[in-house]
C-alpha cells in the first residue's frame, strides 16, 4: 500500500483500498446530509434526490440498522420558498427562513418515509441544551426511547431561535455531537464532493482523493479549503472538525458524495468510498 506523508506525525493514504472494518457490523449510524445534496441551486428542494435518499435510508433501516438523520436545508428551503435570491445575512431573516423551511423539510421527510412504513421524529437542538448536563441527559434518553420505538430521529439545529451564543454554527459539528451523545458506531457525512483531496479539485485537475486519514493534524485541516454552496454553511473544514470530534469518541467517520444514490449501499457492503477517518486521538 502506498502512503503519502503530510507531517512528522501523520500519514494519509491515497490509493484505493478495501475498507477493513466494514459498515456491515455497524448497528447505530448517524447520517448527516447537507443543503447542497437536498436542494437545487435555487434553494428549492431537489425532489428526485431526496426521494432516492430517503428510500435508501429506509432500506438500510429495514436491514436492521438504527438510523439517526442530521439534516441541513431548513434555511435554504425557506429561502427558496420565499423566492429570495440569496441567503439572508441578518439573524431575524435567517430565523424566519428556518421556521418556514423546517415545516416544508419535515413534511417531505415524513411523507416519503411513511411510504416505506417508517416513522420519523423531529429533534431540534441548540448548544446550550448539550452543554447542560441535566438537559443533555434528557436528550440522550429521548434518543434512546425513539430508537427503541423504531422511529428515525431527524435532527437539526433549532435555527428559528438560535443566536450566536447558543448555536452550533454548522450541522457537521452537530452531527458529530449527536453521534457522541447516542454512542453511535459510525458517522457518515454526505457532501457535494467525493471526499478530502490532497489539493483543491476545483482548481487542480491532478487532485487525488485521500481515502484514509490516520491522524487529523494542522496539515490535514489545511487541505480543507473554504465554504461550499451559497445556501449552506461550513465546508470541508467543518467536516474535518466533526471527524475530529467523532473519532476522538471512538466513532468511525466517512465523508462521501451525497449525490451518488448508491453511496450508502457501497459503505454497507464494505466498498471503499469517500474519505475514511481512523479511530484514534487526534493531535
Amino acid at each position: 500500500m502506498k502512503y503519502h506523508k503530510c507531517s512528522e506525525t501523520a500519514l494519509y493514504r491515497i490509493e484505493e483500498v478495501q475498507i477493513l472494518d466494514s459498515f456491515q457490523d455497524k448497528k447505530r449510524i448517524v447520517v448527516k446530509v447537507g443543503t447542497s445534496t437536498l436542494t437545487h441551486s435555487t434553494g428549492m428542494l431537489n425532489i428526485r434526490r431526496i426521494e432516492k435518499f430517503v428510500k435508501v435510508l429506509a432500506d438500510i433501516k429495514n436491514a436492521g440498522k438504527e438510523i439517526i438523520l442530521v439534516t441541513s436545508g431548513a434555511i435554504g428551503v425557506g429561502v427558496g420558498k420565499l423566492g429570495l435570491k440569496h441567503k439572508p445575512v441578518d439573524t431575524p431573516s435567517k430565523q424566519a427562513c428556518a421556521a418556514i423551511g423546517q415545516c416544508e423539510l419535515m413534511y417531505v421527510y415524513d411523507k416519503i418515509f411513511s411510504e416505506y412504513n417508517h416513522t420519523v421524529a423531529q429533534v431540534s437542538l441548540t448548544r446550550d441544551i448539550i452543554e447542560n448536563e441535566n438537559r443533555k441527559l434528557n436528550v440522550q434518553n429521548s434518543f434512546e426511547k425513539l430508537l427503541e420505538l423504531g422511529a428515525i430521529p431527524i435532527v437539526n439545529e433549532n435555527d428559528t431561535v438560535s443566536v450566536e451564543e447558543i448555536e452550533f454554527g454548522d450541522n457537521d459539528t452537530l452531527s458529530a455531537i449527536v453521534a457522541s451523545i447516542v454512542k453511535a458506531d459510525a458517522l457518515i457525512i454526505l457532501s457535494d464532493i467525493d471526499g478530502l483531496y490532497d489539493k483543491d479539485p476545483r482548481n487542480n485537475e491532478d487532485a487525488k482523493i485521500i481515502h484514509t486519514v490516520d491522524v487529523i493534524d494542522d496539515n490535514i485541516k489545511a487541505l480543507a479549503g473554504d465554504k461550499g454552496s451559497s445556501f449552506g454553511t461550513g465546508g470541508m473544514i467543518t467536516k474535518i472538525q466533526a471527524a475530529e470530534i467523532a473519532t476522538s469518541a471512538g466513532i468511525q467517520v466517512v465523508i462521501a458524495n451525497g449525490s451518488n444514490d448508491d453511496i450508502l449501499y457501497d459503505l454497507m457492503d464494505g466498498t471503499q468510498v469517500g474519505t475514511k477517518f481512523s479511530i484514534k486521538e487526534s493531535v
